[in-house]
């Protein structure tokens, strides 16, 4: 459990430093800053996800609460609005518990009132539950839903939704519908009456955006009012329960009993694991958040990040042992593999699905050799070999034959045997940064990481054709592979790797990707070469809580990820450090020190400050990235899958050393 006081919240702009994320399983979430001021456009109590996990929209922005007790008001609400205008009700929040579900203590005069959000497992439904403990005087509470019904990536003003509204018999309900193309919204209070209004909340202010460059501003529908009386020194609790399903659970059920349902269902993944201790249980709790239900496959794939980030491809096989492998969640780990593999085209896995397309994008080189490499791991912890046989070797040879031929966005085998892909206009690594036509790292030809996933992928092929009696080695040798890799990229001199090598030179920067060399389970360096290796991104890229995209010695190197999307993407891999890198950068020390005892030690000091990130910016989850330059603030997604994969992969693997009990093919 996390637990936050005052002294995180004395300012309104220390208040808005960290957020909180409750999911659904399915795509949908709702998330806020501690002090419940919405800073994003991707705040609310329900952002539902109607095509899951995709087509997002926000339903239900806020529930503003007052408490009127006798002859006096407390506002707990809190606002920014255009005019300047502000509401600052978290002066009476007390306490903030997190684990995972938020729960908010408000304390004033005599009165004391818990909030607890969370979302119903599988459904586009949030559950806002409330005990108040009230004093001497009979009061009041007012609950004011603020609405809307737009695309979360979007702003909306009044004029461009025309809402609609009904009573519902039977309960104190309301349905708000505000698009044609969008069920209704349906607000129930389990105590209580609903006084019908019709009004709007105009100008509301959205710092981070403003900070992003985005717009910044936004008008919420006003449908009325919850008001439930609470008796002098009664104590009461009751629920809203916000959903837009035709025949939601949560309606039906005791809202005690759902919270327990959902606590329970988490237990059970933290058994499933094994966890050793509570920072894994931590872990393991915020993996779940990223595995969702795709609706078009009907199987499982993964979130990349929350709140914008959709399913993409290498994301999903990068993150995939550390979700799916070291939980053992086998069967959801089946699935993601299986969506990707049915979508494989021409070799290549989907980069991205992305709303309103009809089929996924597939502009990436590397999303189809991590799937290798996430075949390879799923059968050294489960020893699955039908199911690898039959569903995921044809889909690795496919791969490795259309590479090796040639497919889209020239990606293909050069006569040496290594893989190039790209051009200058075409961006097809994760360092994948691009404003407008300004390709802001272009790695066209031969990058480093790619062709150590290559090689890696050669390998695992050609033991599985041996494992399945098949005389199919591939279409190269790796040791071929290895001798025009090591003459090509080794850098004697500096002792590490070259990031690109093309026909217009080789590309020396120092750059994080090198790590895959040593780190993959196969390898092309000799030991003392993958120390060197190890030695100088320690030197130059380690930032405490992630791997630095560049070098700080580098001209090119932006130490700050701020400003616009301009200046953002800027910075993106030229300076930021990364999280998911933790996991590369642990196993290769381990790996260069023959994981000895003191190698175990060094990477457990490695993996100590997350402890302190879960506290921060997404609290109970590890942020997508931090800047380069001291202190190392968190950026980006408040909650990204690679990053909580990765860390707790190598927390589990590399310092606990849980790893698979054994790989029957030997690969």
């Amino acid at each position: 459990m996390l637990d936050y006081g005052k002294s995180e919240w004395r300012t309104l702009e220390s208040g808005l430093q960290k957020e909180w994320l409750a999911t659904n399983g399915i795509g949908g979430y709702a998330s806020s800053t501690l002090i419940n001021l919405n800073s994003r456009k991707y705040h609310g109590l329900l952002i539902a996800a109607h095509n899951p996990p995709g087509r997002r929209v926000l339903h239900l922005a806020k529930l503003d609460e007052r408490f009127r007790a006798g002859s006096c008001t407390f506002n707990l609400a809190a606002n920014e609005n255009r005019s300047g205008f502000r509401e600052t009700g978290f002066i009476h929040l007390q306490r903030v518990q997190v684990e995972p579900f938020p729960t908010f203590t408000y304390s004033f005069k005599d009165i004391s009132l818990d909030k607890t959000v969370f979302m119903v497992y599988g459904e586009n439904s949030t559950v806002i539950l409330y005990r108040v403990y009230n004093g001497a005087d009979p009061a009041l509470l007012t609950l004011v839903p603020l609405v809307n019904g737009r695309g979360h990536h979007c702003v909306t003003r009044r004029e461009e939704l025309q809402f609609r509204q009904r009573a519902v018999p039977g309960g104190v309900s309301i349905a708000v519908a505000g698009g044609e193309d969008l069920p209704e919204l349906l607000l129930t209070c389990s105590a209580g009456t609903f006084i019908p209004g019709g009004s709007w909340y105009e100008g509301m202010a959205y710092r981070a955006e403003k900070e992003r460059g985005e717009n910044d501003q936004e008008d919420h529908y006003v449908p009325g009012r919850f008001e439930i009386p609470v008796a002098a020194g009664e104590v009461k609790t009751f629920a809203v329960i916000a959903t837009v399903e035709e025949n939601s659970r949560a309606t039906g059920l005791d809202p005690l009993d759902l919270l327990e349902k959902e606590r329970a269902r988490l237990r059970k993944l933290e058994e499933q694991a094994a966890c050793p201790d509570s920072f894994a249980c931590s872990l393991v709790r915020a993996a779940d958040a990223f595995i969702v239900q795709r609706r078009s496959s009907g199987k499982k794939t993964i979130i990349a990040g929350y709140p914008w980030f959709a399913d993409w491809g290498r994301d999903a096989m990068i993150s995939l042992p550390g979700l799916t492998l070291v939980t053992r969640r086998f069967q959801e780990a089946r699935e993601i593999l299986l969506t990707f593999a049915e979508h494989s085209r021409k070799g290549l896995l989907p980069n991205a699905f992305f709303d309103g397309a009809r089929v996924p994008v597939y502009n990436t080189v590397d999303a189809s050799l991590w799937f290798i490499h996430a075949a390879q791991r799923y059968l050294a912890y489960t020893g699955d070999l039908d199911f690898v046989r039959e569903h995921l070797y044809p889909v690795i040879k496919e791969i490795v034959h259309w590479y090796a031929d040639g497919t889209d966005y020239n990606i293909g085998m050069a006569e040496d045997g290594l893989i190039s892909a790209g051009s200058p206009e075409v961006q097809l690594t994760w360092m994948d940064a691009m404003v407008d036509q300004w390709v802001v790292t272009p790695r066209h030809g031969k990058a480093v990481e790619i062709n150590a996933l290559w090689y890696n992928a050669l390998c695992v092929l050609e033991k599985l054709s041996r494992l399945y009696g098949e005389d199919n080695p591939g279409p190269v040798r790796p040791e071929l592979v290895q001798d025009s890799f090591l003459k090509q990229f080794w850098d004697e001199k500096r002792g590490c790797l070259y990031d690109v090598v093309s026909p217009e030179g080789v590309d020396a920067r120092v750059r994080p990707n090198q790590l895959l060399a040593v780190s993959l389970p196969h390898t092309m360096l000799s030991r003392e070469q993958a120390h060197r290796v190890v030695r100088k991104v320690w030197q130059e890229l380690y930032a405490t809580y992630g791997i630095r995209s560049l070098s700080p010695a580098d001209g090119d190197y932006r130490g700050i990820y701020t400003g616009d999307r301009f200046q953002r993407d800027g910075a993106y891999h030229q300076g930021t450090a990364w999280g998911w890198l933790m996991g590369p950068f642990i196993t290769a020390i381990r790996r260069v020190h023959g994981y000895s005892p003191a190698s175990r030690e060094t990477a457990l000091r490695l993996i100590r400050p997350f402890r302190d990130q879960l506290r921060d910016h997404g609290a109970g989850y590890i942020s997508e990235i931090f800047d380069g330059a001291e202190p190392n603030l968190p950026r980006g997604c408040i909650a990204q899958a690679w990053s909580v994969a990765e860390v707790l992969r190598a927390y589990l693997e590399d310092v606990l050393e849980m790893g698979p009990p054994g790989d029957p093919a030997g690969l």
